[in-house]
């Protein structure tokens, strides 16, 4: 992972099976000072991936052979990649669904190469905060137990299964219980960097995260919505 700040250099691969959308924002990209590297299948697209090691990911969701949510998903338990999902599909559905493999951020086509460029360079311009020394390796409440060294959960005694963002998402709002954060500030805390798309993708993922941990997501208890704000912990839960 990129040392905080560093951008020129890194590493973009671009996964599209449209020769003339490689072509653009390769040339965009290589004019910033990134390297650039191109592939038009995924299996070509995780070759590469695994021996190139890439630092962002732009992977287009239409793709021959493998698609690009199992590209996503494989990437997404091989490394920490960032991974930019481009797609000329808008239905939400698809949205939720990349977001869920694991997708940092959604791009639908057709999109601006300049807003590309600066959406990557946001995502690059910090790395992906490390959980600080103040926060405990165990965080025990009534009825959840989060371990943040094994990045595990447990509900009432059942282990739950979440994706990186979910967790982290989970983790930043149980440190503080009670403390109601904005959506640009889970932005800041858990993408790690200066998101520059559509907020909404906080509510997505928090839909997610309720779907796993909350015996009803209509009625949720741990993660609650304070209305016009954003969300919050609830330690008290299943007292």
């Amino acid at each position: 992972m990129l040392d905080s700040g560093t951008v020129m250099g890194s590493r973009i691969l671009i996964v599209d099976d449209e020769a003339n959308i490689q072509r653009l924002l390769r040339t965009y990209l290589e004019r910033e000072g990134f390297e650039v590297l191109t592939a038009a299948d995924g299996q070509t697209a995780l070759s590469l991936a695994r021996s190139w090691q890439p630092h962002l990911v732009v992977l287009d969701l239409l793709l021959p052979e493998l698609d690009g949510m199992e590209v996503c998903r494989q990437l997404r338990l091989e490394s920490d990649v960032y991974i930019v999902m481009a797609t000329a599909r808008s239905e939400e559905m698809d949205k939720i669904v990349g977001l869920n493999m694991g997708a940092d951020d959604y791009v639908t086509k057709p999109f601006s190469p300049r807003e590309m460029v600066a959406r990557v360079k946001a995502i690059l311009r910090r790395a992906r905060k490390p959980r600080t020394a103040l926060e405990p390796d165990t965080m025990r409440f009534a009825s959840m137990v989060i371990d943040t060294g094994r990045r595990t959960v447990h509900v009432r005694g059942r282990e739950v299964d979440l994706t990186a963002l979910e967790f982290n998402i989970l983790r930043t709002l149980a440190s503080q219980p009670g403390l109601v954060y904005s959506r640009a500030q889970l932005l800041e805390r858990v993408w790690g960097y200066d998101y520059i798309g559509d907020e909404r993708v906080v509510d997505v993922h928090i839909g997610l995260l309720r779907e796993k941990i909350e015996d009803d997501r209509s009625d949720p208890c741990f993660v609650k919505t304070v209305r016009g704000v954003g969300y919050k912990f609830d330690s008290q839960c299943g007292e």
